[in-house]
């Protein structure tokens, strides 16, 4: 391991146009585990969230309260949020897409749950069987519950550039369904290119349509490297003031729509490109990079994150 750290007199400093610091929500538990066909031990869950608990992140996402039916991955969902050590400044979303994963969340201890929503009518259907509008219904009763036992709530909405079935996707319909989520009480807004086929002045304009109806400071973006486009497109969406990322430890978590391909963009690789940017992250970049060996060795093969292979041993 080099000595590496690409930051101090190194670092480039941040001009007006992006922000200060970036807020990175690590989806690597969950978000990366839950495409991984082997089975992660539910000890090894525990012991990577509490590694990713130790490098300055500020929320890790931590399982999925889904029927273990549909992602047997997740089934340990209870276990692994009931055995994680918990740090004061750290939160640990769970996502919960119906009121049965909600109130098994609340009973496991969650402090934060997640929804998702989609930006494509056919993704929408051929995924969870209903339309757009229907499954944003479906919602309503879990933000009720949320707000009554004192719960954030972090809304996604996947397929905003882009959709396995329909192609391109609207700005305006993404538009829509990240106001409809805000009005009913998610404090921020994740917005996913779910098959990676983004680019940046497109990623611009999609951010752009939505800032007319939900506020900057209440947006995230959440980018897949299919097409090696995650990086650029970050970059631009937070020249445009975004300031939270989506991000996942070592790549993990394939895109299921396109064989063989690359799916989360790697948080090392993010904050590689912050830190040198001069974006403070509040992020070790060392204990990160231990983090996603460390999963990387449980799934028997090295880091998708080319930051990790640059600066390997």
């Amino acid at each position: 391991m080099t000595g590496i750290t690409n930051k101090g007199e190194n670092s480039v400093t941040s001009t007006d146009k992006y922000p200060t610091s970036v807020k990175i929500v690590e989806v690597g538990p969950r978000d990366g585990l839950q495409n991984e066909k082997q089975v992660v031990l539910t000890e090894d869950k525990i012991e990577l969230i509490n590694r990713l608990s130790n490098t300055g992140l500020s929320v890790v996402e931590a399982t999925s309260f889904v029927s273990p039916k549909w992602v047997p991955q997740m089934a340990d969902n209870k276990n692994v949020l009931t055995g994680i050590e918990r740090k004061d400044n750290v939160s640990y979303p769970v996502l919960t897409p119906n009121m049965k994963g909600f109130e098994a969340a609340i009973d496991a201890g969650a402090k934060e749950v997640a929804i998702f929503g989609a930006a494509s009518e056919s993704f929408s259907q051929k995924n969870i069987n209903c339309s757009i509008d229907e499954s944003l219904e479906r919602f309503r009763p879990i933000m009720q519950a949320a707000k009554q036992s004192n719960i954030r709530v972090r809304g996604y909405v996947s397929c905003v550039l882009g959709c396995p079935y329909e192609g391109e996707i609207a700005v305006e319909k993404v538009a829509e369904v990240a106001k409809t989520l805000f009005e009913m009480g998610c404090y921020e807004i994740s917005l996913g290119d779910t098959i990676g086929v983004g680019t940046p002045l497109k990623a611009q304009a999609m951010i752009k349509a939505v800032a007319k109806e939900v506020p900057l400071s209440a947006l995230a973006v959440h980018f897949h490297d299919t097409y090696g486009q995650a990086l650029s497109n970050i970059l631009a969406c937070i020249q445009l003031g975004v300031a939270t990322v989506d991000s996942s430890i070592a790549g993990l978590g394939g895109c299921p729509y396109a064989k063989g391909a690359s799916g989360n963009v790697a948080t090392e690789d993010v904050v590689y490109m912050l830190d040198g940017m001069g974006i403070e992250t509040g992020i070790d970049l060392q204990q990160l990079l231990k983090a996603g060996r460390f999963i990387s060795e449980k799934l028997g093969r090295s880091p998708m994150s080319k930051v990790a292979n640059a600066l390997s041993e």
